[in-house]
């Protein structure tokens, strides 16, 4: 395990371009619960019947927003209940000592940006949920805290029209921004490619790993379960991001 951290931040110390792949199991320790667990909200059907899926998609968004913002404000207390932890520092000081160093998240809850990765090198491929939007006339918002102690769904201040985060919702495309970028970045390559706490085993996960394993590049996970992505990564160090990534920064100079 020791062994392996060392030949991860061995890689990471040679490498230029780095790309940082992360899922819920880097936010799970700040106390915030994986997709499936929350609140048991993803398990089983809720209340009105419907499979979350439904609940929180774009159609359900348009139809009955209500019902898709009870919801919706169940992701946003539990975000805004907790912080970044020690995994997202570590990331954000790797991504100073190391400029070509970039993030790739799935996470919405922001702790990225507020543990001070840069933006211009940081991927939030399902959107976040603040700043809050109206769908009818563009205006921003910036109160979700607020919108969340009201009525839901939210209002817009300006023309009455109902408020939304810039997430992505299911049956919603993913933003062409992020997706465009992204591309482009794996386009140039990535000399060593890290998942951290993502099970997923989406096209825009594996073809970084992948492009990396086929460039003679380095490919690692850090996740205390087996994934899709643990058979074939160079290394695979089966604990809590919490514990790995300060340990990992620990091994790479500040140059």
């Amino acid at each position: 395990m020791e062994q392996d951290i060392i030949r991860i931040a061995q890689a990471i110390e040679r490498a230029e371009r780095i790309l940082i792949i992360t899922g819920a199991g880097l936010s799970a320790d700040s106390g915030l619960p994986t997709y499936r667990g929350l609140g048991g909200l993803y398990n089983g059907l809720t209340p009105e019947g419907l499979p979350i899926e439904a609940a929180l998609s774009g159609p359900m968004l348009r139809r009955a927003p209500a019902l898709c913002w009870k919801y919706l404000a169940e992701l946003g207390k539990a975000c805004l209940g907790a912080r970044p932890n020690a995994g997202h520092a570590a990331i954000a000081e790797l991504q100073r000592r190391k400029p070509g160093c970039w993030v790739l998240t799935q996470n919405i809850d922001g702790y990225h940006r507020q543990a001070g990765s840069p933006a211009q090198r940081l991927i939030e491929i399902h959107g976040q949920l603040a700043p809050l939007y109206c769908q009818s006339c563009g205006a921003e918002d910036p109160e979700l805290a607020a919108h969340l102690q009201r009525p839901l769904p939210p209002r817009c201040a300006q023309c009455g029209g109902i408020l939304r985060p810039p997430v992505v919702l299911f049956e919603e495309m993913l933003p062409e921004q992020a997706i465009d970028k992204l591309y482009d970045e794996v386009c140039k390559g990535f000399e060593v490619v890290l998942a951290v706490g993502t099970t997923a085993s989406f096209p825009y996960i594996v073809e970084p790993l992948l492009q990396a394993r086929r460039n003679g590049g380095f490919t690692a996970e850090i996740n205390p379960a087996t994934t899709d992505l643990s058979g074939w990564v160079d290394a695979h160090i089966m604990r809590g991001s919490l514990d790995v990534l300060p340990e990992l920064l620990s091994h790479i100079s500040r140059h």
